[in-house]
């Protein structure tokens, strides 16, 4: 059984003229353990889908099943790091984490919940910055403790909608990495939405491009065989890199871009 699955999903926002139509028949599975890229342009629904699979918002139609069991809400068991950080700036960074801890394991103690605290900022190389706030921190130190964060609740599937996307090139790079060890380190079920090809490549077992809007559809899934850890540099002398990015790229300039769409809807609206 799939960890997730995503059948006939789509949902659009407003009424009547000014309706539109941002996702249309999403089909999706995620086997657990599975590190899966959905890279598409922005605006054309990818935090629509991630929010869908997170259980903030519902589709309009078809079915979102988390463990064969369908998802009406937010829970524990999705763990989202969105692009914003989402920090509760009166506190520090250990007493942010540990806000999720004590929320999601109220059996345990106070030194058990300081201690699944502790352990996830050291995973994340921040044990040396618990005491400091947000504001203290750099932005890839304030995305790392999100992570850290959603991590300690010991999800079944981790959620990234665009987590690097307001850093600098550096900084993410450096957080690619990271997002890479904690992977290999974890092998928590990982879901990263991105306009970026190359970190979906980079990080993924799966890529799968996500048409222009509106009524956004998945394209092809492809396979990244390419073993882990997988080096920046060497990959873009990487044959099979070079070949799946050419994939990835030729789905959204070609049938996923905009125009693309645009044609086919206009020949459905033709042929009706």
């Amino acid at each position: 059984m799939a960890l997730l699955e995503l059948k006939g999903v789509s949902k659009s926002y407003g009424e009547g003229k000014s309706r539109t139509h941002v996702l249309d028949d999403i089909n999706l599975t995620v086997n657990e353990g599975e590190f899966i890229a959905i890279v598409g342009y922005s605006g054309a629904g990818k935090s629509t889908l991630i929010s869908i699979i997170a259980g903030l918002i519902g589709a309009d139609s078809g079915s979102v099943m988390l463990e064969g069991k369908p998802i009406t809400g937010p829970g524990p068991e999705r763990g989202v790091v969105f692009q914003n950080y989402s920090l509760l700036p009166w506190l520090s960074a250990f007493e942010n984490i540990y806000l999720a801890v004590d929320q999601v394991f109220p059996q345990l103690d106070a030194a058990e919940k300081t201690k699944k605290t502790q352990f996830y900022l050291e995973m994340v190389n921040l044990g040396h910055a618990g005491g400091k706030r947000p504001s203290e921190l750099s932005g890839g130190m304030r995305q790392r403790v999100a992570v850290a964060r959603a991590l300690a609740m010991n999800p079944k599937i981790l959620l990234m909608d665009e987590p690097l996307g307001a850093l600098d090139a550096l900084t993410r790079g450096n957080l690619q990495s990271e997002i890479e060890r904690i992977y290999q380190q974890n092998r928590t079920t990982v879901v990263l939405i991105t306009n970026d090809v190359d970190e979906g490549l980079l990080l993924a077992d799966r890529i799968i491009p996500l048409s222009a809007g509106p009524a956004a559809t998945l394209g092809p899934a492809i396979d990244i065989p390419i073993a882990r850890p997988r080096d920046r540099k060497a990959m873009n002398q990487d044959g099979q890199f070079r070949t799946i990015r050419n994939e990835v790229l030729a789905y959204l300039l070609g049938p996923g871009s905009r125009k693309a769409r645009a044609q086919k809807r206009e020949a459905s609206g033709a042929s009706v």
